[in-house]
C-alpha cells in the first residue's frame, strides 16, 4: 500500500488545498494530511480547529486521513511509516521554496522524496492568506474554501 503525507497549516483549508488533496487520493492507496503545528506561527484558527475542519472537508474521500503534528516533517512521515510527501505548486515562486524544502528533506532522509502536483488552475491564485483578507471584507467564500469552512471563518472575522 502506497501511504503519502500532505503537510501544510491549512489555516483555513482551501478549494486548491482540497484539490490536491483529491486528485492524491486517486494516485495513493492512502494519504495523510498532516496539519503542523507551527509554534513560531499564530494561526488564526487552533491546530483542534484545523483539524476539525479539514476532517469535514475530506470526509467524501475514503482513503484520505487527518492528522497533528509537530517538529520535523521527515520525523512526522517515519512516524507514518512511509516516503512520500505531496506538494502543490501555484507558481514559479512556490517551486523555488519548495524545491529547497524537498532538497533539505533528502539530506537528513534520503529515502523520502517529495512528488510536486500542480495547482489546478481555478486555483492558481488562491491562498488561505488571500482567503482571510477577503473574509475580513465580508467577500462571498463559496469559490475560495469548502462550504464547511465559511461560517467557521466569518465568525472569526466578527
Amino acid at each position: 500500500m502506497t501511504v503519502a503525507v500532505y503537510p501544510g497549516s491549512f489555516d483555513p483549508v482551501t478549494l486548491g488545498h482540497y484539490d490536491i488533496i483529491k486528485r492524491s487520493s486517486s494516485i495513493f492507496d492512502h494519504v495523510i494530511v498532516g496539519v503542523l503545528n507551527n509554534t513560531s506561527k499564530t494561526p488564526l484558527f487552533s491546530l483542534e480547529e484545523r483539524v476539525k475542519m479539514l476532517k469535514d472537508a475530506v470526509e467524501d474521500l475514503p482513503n484520505v486521513s487527518v492528522e497533528s503534528f509537530e517538529g520535523l516533517l521527515v520525523d512526522f512521515v517515519k512516524q507514518k511509516k512511509t516516503n512520500v510527501v505531496i506538494r502543490g505548486l501555484r507558481a514559479l515562486t512556490d517551486f523555488d521554496l519548495e524545491m529547497q524544502m524537498a532538497q533539505s528533506n533528502r539530506v537528513v532522509a534520503p529515502d523520502v522524496d517529495t512528488v510536486f502536483l500542480s495547482t489546478s488552475i481555478e486555483y492558481s491564485y488562491l491562498s488561505s492568506s488571500v482567503v482571510k483578507e477577503y473574509a475580513k471584507y465580508g467577500v462571498d467564500l463559496k469559490d475560495f474554501v469548502p462550504e464547511c469552512v465559511i461560517s467557521k471563518l466569518m465568525d472569526k472575522m466578527k
